[in-house]
């Protein structure tokens, strides 16, 4: 009676052989002597051995000993390795293994599949094996990787491109960019990818850009253009614009390429009688549309600079000055000029003083005045010029001028000359000097001015503004801020202390100190995270009101409205 198996065994053997099928995966179940004493039959799926070794009471070694005849074996080396195991040592590790309380290791088996193999031994001597098939997996994170090589390969392609070259998908957001393309923003990639055209650019050219992208979208057709740019540096940028669309029905991309003409649109060395050039000249620009400019003329501008030299704040957003420049130096003219377009002035140039009679003559008849003369210091003639020159204001330059402290010296120029009239009756600001307009003339034009980075801020900003009907404008830095309240002069500013390029300190001292030359007193409250001493020490100094703490509320804003604006001066008044 001692040899019967011992009842429900069999129904053991059958739940063990169930359960494997349904997980999916190979069991060998061995005793203290290492003798098997169960071995699914999916066992043959993995090493195809006889049949016989897996019945209970089998050898294990007898077992190995099979699975290393197949060939098909766990740690299967590559065909071209010249290092075998030998049977007896292969058989000697196996055992080894099989005798460690815990070992998990993924291998080969044969050239083409790969193994799972967790063994267990238990504290009463039985070791158990499973094996799990995991090929399909092996395949697709070798194809992963793969993947990932070639787009690490691709981007490095691109990134060597010396054209910008930017995707954007079918909701055209941009998902992926060269460093060109960065380069010619002034932006990380970080702050591209993800956005649109309608974030980076102006209105006019990110609609005319969106129209492009979706026809390429819709019909398949290529699109180029030739377009005008301004560098972030401020120089010009010639390029043939091309547009294409990739991938498949469902899932496809624009690819943009910026092919740069600039050599051949603007560098010219002949010798004007037929000699030989180093490019072409093009006459006729107009066959280029207006681009996107990049310059940021206040990035580039020495704010401390500026402060010491004594020229006043509201200079700064001076677009539309009319600057002419009297050189026969081509390079100075080509960097100069370039800079200043780049920085919203309306600047040309002549190169002797017969041109510049005639420039003057023909200005004066139709009545336009200038606001600055640029005067190369080599140039011939140039002691008569300033002997004679009345007309504006007189800045000399040279070869090695810089052009960023050229802009300062305009703005001082244009600021200390103060003018009855507007300086800028052109740009984004109309700023007068007029002797007569007392303190607090400017009357207010908006009802909050918002300075918050953050865009959800941003939008909780907007939501409470609308809710109460209030007119309101939002900055997304400090220097945004400063010249949307030098242009609206609104009711009360709420300014975020930790804002980009200037932050709310130094934005809302630049308000104070503007305000001691020009009058009036705008209301400026912080808006802070935390309530720490030295950022209130800050917002005292810099000349803040108040302080209101994030995440901020309706009541929030109205309390500080009802403090610091009149009744009845608000858009929603009461």
């Amino acid at each position: 009676m001692d040899d019967v198996a011992p009842i429900g065994a069999d129904i053991m053997r059958t739940v063990l052989e169930s359960g494997c099928d349904a997980l999916g995966f190979a069991l060998l179940v061995c005793g203290r002597d290492d003798t098997i004493l169960f071995a699914s039959a999916s066992i043959v799926q993995f090493f195809p051995v006889p049949a016989r070794l897996l019945r209970p009471g089998t050898r294990l070694r007898d077992f190995l000993g099979a699975v290393y005849d197949t060939g098909v074996r766990p740690g299967t080396l590559p065909e071209n390795s010249r290092r075998r195991a030998n049977r007896e040592d292969w058989i000697a590790e196996q055992m080894a293994l099989h005798w460690r309380e815990r070992y998990e290791s993924v291998e080969r088996a044969g050239r083409m599949r790969w193994l799972c193999l967790r063994k267990r031994r238990l504290p009463n001597g039985i070791g158990i094996l499973s094996l799990t098939d995991i090929t399909e997996q092996k395949k697709r994170e070798e194809q992963l990787q793969t993947d990932m090589e070639r787009i690490e390969l691709t981007e490095e392609i691109l990134d060597a491109q010396p054209n910008p070259i930017c995707v954007k998908d079918r909701n055209l957001h941009y998902i992926a960019v060269n460093k060109a393309f960065c380069i010619l923003h002034d932006l990380p990639a970080e702050a591209i990818l993800g956005r649109s055209a309608w974030d980076l650019l102006d209105a006019d050219i990110a609609e005319r850009l969106e129209q492009s992208d979706r026809q390429v979208l819709a019909t398949g057709r290529p699109h180029s253009d030739a377009e005008h740019m301004v560098r972030a540096d401020g120089s010009d940028l010639w390029v043939v614009t091309r547009k294409y669309r990739v991938g498949m029905p469902g899932r496809q991309f624009v690819v943009t390429c910026m092919n740069d003409v600039t050599d051949i649109a603007a560098w010219y060395h002949g010798d004007g009688d037929g000699g030989s050039s180093s490019g072409l000249q093009i006459r006729d620009y107009s066959i280029f549309a207006p681009g996107q400019n990049f310059y940021d003329p206040f990035r580039a501008l020495n704010v401390q600079q500026l402060v010491e030299t004594g020229s006043m704040i509201e200079t700064l957003p001076a677009r539309g000055l009319r600057i002419l420049l009297v050189t026969s130096d081509r390079d100075l003219e080509e960097r100069v000029v370039a800079r200043l377009r780049g920085s919203g002035l309306d600047a040309c140039a002549v190169r002797d003083l017969e041109e510049l009679d005639a420039f003057a003559s023909a200005a004066e008849s139709r009545g336009v005045k200038l606001d600055v003369l640029l005067l190369d210091r080599a140039l011939a003639g140039r002691d008569a010029i300033l002997a004679s020159w009345r007309d504006c204001p007189l800045v000399e330059v040279s070869g090695g001028t810089d052009v960023a402290t050229l802009l300062t010296e305009i703005f001082r120029a244009c600021a200390e000359r103060r003018p009855a009239r507007s300086l800028f009756p052109q740009g984004d600001f109309e700023i007068s000097f007029e002797d007569d307009a007392g303190p607090g003339a400017v009357a207010s034009k908006l009802d909050v001015l918002v300075a918050e980075d953050n865009q959800i801020n941003q939008f909780v900003f907007a939501q409470i503004l609308d809710g109460l009907g209030l007119s309101y404008r939002i900055a997304a830095d400090g220097r945004e801020a400063l010249e949307l309240w030098q242009e609206l002069r609104p009711a009360i500013v709420l300014m975020d202390v930790t804002l980009p390029i200037l932050n709310g300190f130094e934005a809302a001292a630049a308000i104070r100190e503007t305000e001691k030359r020009t009058g009036g007193r705008t209301p400026i409250v912080a808006v802070i995270v935390q309530a720490f001493d030295v950022d209130l020490d800050q917002c005292r100094v810099s000349g803040m009101d108040d302080h209101i703490m994030k995440p901020i509320s309706p009541d929030m804003i109205e309390a500080v409205l009802r403090k610091y604006v009149p009744a009845g001066t608000l858009s929603a008044a009461g």
